[in-house]
């Protein structure tokens, strides 16, 4: 099995992926790895603010270290030899050196990211959030009618399940009420006198003008 080995520089988690601003570099090089495990390619990441004892063992990630310090990494090695110092390779590279098929073609570029990250803040209705990736997306030459179609889809999605329970309510609230007709009251017996809090006395039972009070 080929196995791909990363050594990635000092980073707040074994990805990178966290914070507020992520480098998209970064998200697309996680998401080829994880489709190059997906191909049967054994996938080993280190990172050096975590596992600094992965990068003295190996020799060559050492010499790099030593000579070109943590602009030589991340550095990337397949079955042992070094393919990549200083930068991310592509998926269609990881590919070529694990010798597994070249991928499909990915259409989620950055501008892409961009714009899901735009739908998920009006999901999420989060102000910073998209006042951060609509910069991002400025930046980026997303159009002003892209971003307004990701708001409307994000919109239309969140408003969904809102509908349905409205929808839900006012079938239920709008049904017919059911009208009871009481039924006729029945002339009412003589009340006896009670001689306490569990019920009239019995006139046919001689101790029952003797007790008194409760049961």
């Amino acid at each position: 099995m080929t196995a791909v080995r990363v050594f990635d520089p000092a980073m707040c988690c074994s990805t990178g992926i966290c914070g507020p601003s992520v480098d998209p570099k970064l998200i697309r090089f996680a998401a080829d790895l994880e489709w190059l495990a997906s191909q049967g390619v054994a996938v080993e990441r280190f990172n050096l603010s975590q596992q600094p004892a992965a990068f003295a063992d190996d020799a060559a990630v050492k010499s790099a270290l030593e000579t070109k310090g943590e602009a030589g990494l991340p550095l990337v090695k397949v079955d042992g030899e070094v393919k990549s110092i200083g930068t991310y390779p592509s998926r269609d590279e990881l590919a070529a050196w694990a010798g597994v098929g070249a991928p499909a073609p990915s259409i989620f570029t950055e501008a892409v990211s961009e714009l899901v990250a735009i739908g998920a803040a009006i999901a999420s209705n989060c102000e910073p959030c998209f006042k951060f990736h609509y910069d991002k997306a400025r930046k980026l030459g997303v159009s002003r009618e892209d971003m307004l179609r990701a708001v409307t889809t994000a919109q239309n999605v969140k408003d969904a399940p809102a509908k349905a329970i409205l929808d839900l309510a006012q079938r239920y609230l709008s049904r017919d009420a059911v009208v009871e007709v009481p039924a006729p009251a029945s002339p009412e017996a003589p009340k006896a006198k009670s001689t306490g809090c569990c019920g009239p006395a019995s006139k046919s039972d001689p101790s029952s003008e003797k007790k008194s009070g409760c049961c």
